[in-house]
């Protein structure tokens, strides 16, 4: 493989000459004020188009414009017909697809299969306007638009179905996207170098079906290379016994006999001249070792192999060993080049300090993007995640060595965004990225991070060669406080609060400055069972951390909460693991609203249990331990009845459980038990959440003091629940502000105390 390149090392293109555009066109019209005759690439996205550096299509629009370039956006077409795709012309070089920030199914459906009301990434939060598998839909009306123009293939959803997948939706596993999106290539992970060099070598000539030698990309090939030495995957991590051969001349009738021959050793003569034969060896020459994975057809039918072909893929991630790898569909392989060399600070600060415009296209005018207004006002500061988390895709799709921005450079991003974004009031929504806390941490030692296979770097502890030091992040926030016209810095990413308790200086400085509130933490569940399988920390770790949380905030004088968020039907959880959940959450005062159960994405590792119900975590084999699998509705419902141990509607199917459990010594009304022996009519009850909601048409106000008793939090509003006035408790500072202004105001109304300087009687509610 060729060494990277630095992405700003290329030639310009003769286009450069135009400039860069306030925004990247999306109509002939925008192409005329700029210029235009045409497009050199064309980038069709599921998402509307917002020049922001959180969005998918600007990062590679304003990159490419950036190598002298000039692209085009096709946002969310019509994807009935062909039309749409032919707006903006023929391009000269490419069509750049994706399906958007999102995979487009799970963009659409919830986990439990039903379509959801909204899209975040859509004017008006509208849904229905992207289809589903929109990567396929897209490149197929791109190639029917212009047929011989090349279509690349990039983005989360084809990254995470660039392989045979299992798919939730359709219960079966489909072929790698490549296969039915009639696209000439697929870039996955984080593809900034590869577009650039698929570009430039298109834009000299070069033709695409002879692109394969870039990192991170993966193409439909008929053969190995006879340079290339191949390894069958099984070689690696055998998944099963291999019998071996029987004597010929045994007569085969004779199990007996055959059962000896089997148990038989090979006996070698010391004396018996061999032949030596001299193989080359994969490991001298990894750059040139492709391992064949089981085929498609083979995957399709054997969930073992199923989920032998995800364990040997999530072995070769490491950029700085992985090899490449193969599997065949039908009569032609696909064909995976190892994940691309992660990004210099250098290039990152490049690439975020590209002229994005920060806000959407003016073709939405005033209509909301939901989507937008949650990341507006916040700043990207790291890519990457080395927590491995199995049920998460993010160490698959940005890899799990950090990329990390300069403080120059993040700090300039606060400055654009606090004079270009309107509505900006001084609060910084969030500095983080996948994770608040992995900013500038990495392994000690280059070379063993090079060699590393290990899928996380912080499970089943924090590895001894991980560098967890903070002061470089701490440095960060103090230097962003101090900006003039920056009043609060909030940090909103997930906090990985393992790594956290190794900095108490860093937790000091975030729950002293950083916290709005409420801190937002994923334990996930307090069992070791599904823990294990998730690859999270046990429940230790947050007892440790909540210690902290509660002396640091104690210590500024700031009334604060944790909110910790919990999986429901997780792979390898049971019933009694959920039972002891919920009574973990009851004792420790935890209502949570809204409930999260498990939703089996493309490719992740916890997917892989789920359909096979094996373990890819460790070797698989036919006759390994076996995985407890949340499959039923029934059960998934239960899982989550008990996340909602409080709400009514749940406590029927949670009676039939603990009593089929044997635990119907929690069923009663005593503090000690889970939930009570009585059930409430359905109209004298309402769902936590609406109760903790603001009623219609009443004003959201101050004063109501400390919740009573029993601080309970709630996971939908983040905050311990509203008073009856539909008032928020606020900290002690701005109640007694409030309370001087109230009685100020009464005051004014010639309220207080009368002429005679008596009370006024207290009006009484009518009964």
């Amino acid at each position: 493989m060729q060494a990277a390149k630095p992405l700003f090392d290329y030639p310009k293109y003769w286009a450069e000459c135009f400039g860069p555009a306030p925004f990247l066109p999306m109509s002939r019209s925008e192409m005329d004020q700029l210029g235009w005759d045409s497009c050199d690439i064309i980038i069709v996205t599921g998402d509307a188009y917002v020049d922001h550096p959180s969005f998918g299509m600007a990062i590679i629009g304003r990159l490419l414009e950036a190598q002298g370039f000039r692209v085009g956006i096709i946002a969310q077409p019509n994807w009935q017909s062909k039309d749409d795709f032919m707006k903006l012309g023929e391009p000269n070089l490419f069509f750049g697809v994706a399906a958007g920030n999102m995979d487009s199914m799970i963009n659409r459906y919830t986990a439990d299969k039903k379509i959801r009301s909204d899209d975040a990434y859509t004017p008006g939060g509208l849904a229905g306007k992207r289809p589903d598998r929109a990567s396929l839909v897209y490149s197929q009306r791109c190639k029917e638009a212009y047929s011989h123009v090349p279509v690349v293939l990039g983005g989360i959803e084809a990254s995470l179905r660039r392989i045979a997948h299992y798919d939730y939706w359709q219960d079966k596993v489909r072929r790698s996207i490549l296969m039915d999106a009639t696209a000439d290539i697929l870039l996955y992970g984080n593809a900034e170098r590869a577009v650039v060099e698929i570009a430039q070598r298109l834009a000299y000539g070069q033709k695409i079906e002879d692109i394969s030698d870039i990192r991170g990309t993966a193409f439909i090939r008929r053969d190995t290379p006879t340079d290339w030495f191949e390894l069958d995957s099984t070689r690696i991590d055998r998944p099963g016994r291999v019998d071996k051969i029987i004597n010929p001349y045994v007569n085969t009738q004779d199990t007996a006999a055959c059962a000896i021959e089997q148990e038989k050793s090979a006996v070698e003569d010391p004396n018996e001249a061999k032949v030596v034969q001299l193989l080359s060896h994969p490991r001298l020459e990894r750059d040139r070792t492709v391992i064949r994975l089981p085929s498609f057809e083979k995957v399709r039918n054997d969930p073992v192999l199923y989920a032998h072909a995800n364990r040997v893929l999530h072995l070769e991630t490491n950029p700085g060993n992985a090899r490449a790898l193969v599997q065949k569909h039908g009569d032609v392989d696909v064909w995976f080049n190892p994940p691309p060399i992660p990004m210099t600070t250098e290039e990152m600060d490049y690439v975020f300090g590209m002229p994005y415009a920060r806000v959407p296209h003016p073709a939405y005018g005033k209509e909301k993007i939901p989507a937008y207004d949650m990341i507006r006002f916040s700043v990207n500061i790291m890519r990457g995640c080395f927590g491995g988390c199995t049920f998460c895709s993010i160490t698959e799709h940005e890899g799990r060595i950090i990329q990390n921005r300069s403080h120059e450079s993040i700090i300039r991003e606060i400055e654009e965004m606090r004079d270009k974004v309107p509505g900006f009031t001084g609060v910084v929504s969030d500095l983080g990225g996948p994770t608040a806390n992995m900013y500038r941490i990495a392994c000690k030692d280059p070379e063993i991070e090079k060699h590393c296979r290990k899928p996380s770097c912080v499970f089943p502890g924090i590895c001894e060669n991980l560098n967890t030091d903070h002061s470089s992040l701490i440095e960060l926030y103090r230097k962003a406080r101090a900006l003039p016209g920056v009043k609060k810095i909030l940090i909103a990413s997930g906090l990985r609060y393992d790594l956290a308790v190794e900095s108490p200086e860093y937790v000091k400085e975030l729950v002293t400055h950083h916290v709005g509130g409420y801190l937002k933490i994923a334990p996930e569940h307090t069992e070791r069972g599904p823990l294990d399988k998730m690859m999270k920390p046990g429940i230790g770790s947050y007892d440790t951390f909540k210690r902290m949380f509660e002396k640091y905030s104690k210590e500024a004088g700031k009334e604060q909460y944790l909110i910790p968020y919990f999986i429901a039907a997780h792979p390898g959880t049971t019933d009694e693991d959920m039972m002891n959940l919920a009574l973990w959450l009851k004792r420790n005062g935890f209502r949570a609203d809204q409930v999260q159960a498990f939703y089996p994405s493309p490719m992740a590792t916890a997917t892989a249990m789920y359909h096979s119900g094996k373990n890819p975590l460790r070797k698989v084999t036919y006759k390994s331990d076996g995985v407890e699998i949340v499959k039923s509705e029934q059960q998934r419902r239960l899982h989550k009845a008990f996340l909602r141990y409080h709400d009514p509607k749940g406590w029927p199917l949670l009676r039939e459980a603990l009593e089929r459990m044997g635990r119907a010594d929690l069923i009663g009304n005593g503090k000690h038990q889970l939930i009570p022996t009585y059930q409430p009519k359905a109209d004298e009850y309402q769902s936590a959440r609406r109760k903790n909601s603001t009623p219609a048409g009443s004003k959201k106000v101050g004063g109501a003091g400390k919740p009573a008793g029993g601080r309970i939090l709630t996971q939908h509003t983040g905050l311990p629940p509203r008073g009856s006035d539909g008032s928020k408790p606020w900290d002690k500072r701005e109640q007694a502000k409030a309370a001087a202004e109230a009685r100020l105001q009464e005051q004014k109304r010639g309220g207080g105390k009368g002429a005679a300087g008596k009370k006024k009687p207290r009006p009484v509610a009518p009964r």
